[in-house]
């Protein structure tokens, strides 16, 4: 059956306020969406991050009375909103929508990201089992998709990569599929390293990938390093990353917008030779080498 949808834009003050209104109308769930293109990176810890200027969805069933919801709402909530709006959100095989739009996704020359639902399109090619549109990272960001792509035209075979900050494992897998003897994969969210052994179980590779937080003892050096975090995080571990590899090993970071690549540089310079490699919209790649010790 199809639903009805209260579209509402506010300022970031109101959010909570007017979310905790709907819901006690009767709305069945309600959520946020960016109402001026407004980027949100790294968070506080404990914060949840809301858009200054947020558009708020609450979704009702079609027995309510949405045009009352509208002229209620506007009474009390007049002073604090730029628009409003009613709409019919028509009924979908919202199933048969997702394996739709989700189709498998190709890089570099021999490298698939295969959702569950769609047969590979090269069954020879180094194939990834991984549902696009879940979370942590899934290959559909620009900088999960240039990693991927530098994952392909460098493929890691018998090194010893890390990729830092996991999330879903899709690198760690990648690296695995392709050769990697072993793949160190980090993250300080429990939840990305249960993904990261998951997406490492469904792809048969969870014996090369061993998961930790960021303590994770090394016994070796590194011949790779991926990171696709943010650029703020890189800038801190640059000189982390540093003792993780080895000289000469590839580092690999993303996340950075091209505003921030200069910055990533300078702080990189002191171990590592890294230039921008690969850019997709304001998103960047850098790679490079580690410098010999002085």
């Amino acid at each position: 059956m199809p639903w009805l949808q209260l579209k509402i834009q506010t300022s970031q003050q109101h959010v909570d306020t007017i979310s905790d209104w709907l819901m006690e109308q009767g709305g069945l769930s309600v959520t946020y969406q960016d109402a001026a293109d407004q980027p949100l990176f790294e968070p506080p810890p404990g914060e949840t991050p809301i858009w200054a200027n947020t558009l708020i969805t609450g979704l009702f069933d079609t027995q309510i009375a949405i045009d009352d919801i509208r002229i209620k709402f506007t009474e009390q909530f007049n002073n604090i909103i730029t628009m409003t709006r009613s709409e019919i959100l028509e009924d979908k095989d919202w199933v048969r929508e997702w394996m739709t739009h989700y189709q498998p996704m190709q890089f570099g020359q021999n490298l698939w990201i295969v959702p569950s639902h769609h047969p590979p399109p090269d069954p020879t090619a180094t194939n990834i089992l991984l549902d696009p549109g879940l979370a942590f990272g899934t290959g559909t960001h620009p900088t999960t998709a240039m990693c991927l792509n530098w994952l392909a035209d460098h493929p890691p075979a018998a090194e010893l990569v890390v990729d830092y900050g996991c999330g879903s494992g899709i690198l760690a897998v990648a690296a695995a599929k392709l050769g990697a003897e072993q793949v160190m994969a980090i993250d300080n969210d429990p939840q990305a390293l249960t993904a990261t052994v998951d997406n490492a179980l469904k792809n048969e590779v969870a014996a090369q990938i061993q998961c930790g937080g960021v303590d994770m003892p090394f016994a070796q050096q590194a011949d790779t390093l991926i990171a696709n975090i943010l650029a703020g995080p890189l800038i801190e571990l640059a000189e982390h990353f540093s003792k993780i590899l080895k000289t000469d090993a590839n580092i690999v970071l993303s996340g950075i917008l091209q505003e921030q690549a200069k910055q990533v540089i300078q702080a990189c310079q002191p171990w590592f030779s890294i230039r921008i490699t690969a850019q997709t919209e304001e998103w960047i790649l850098l790679s490079g080498k580690r410098n010999n010790e002085i």
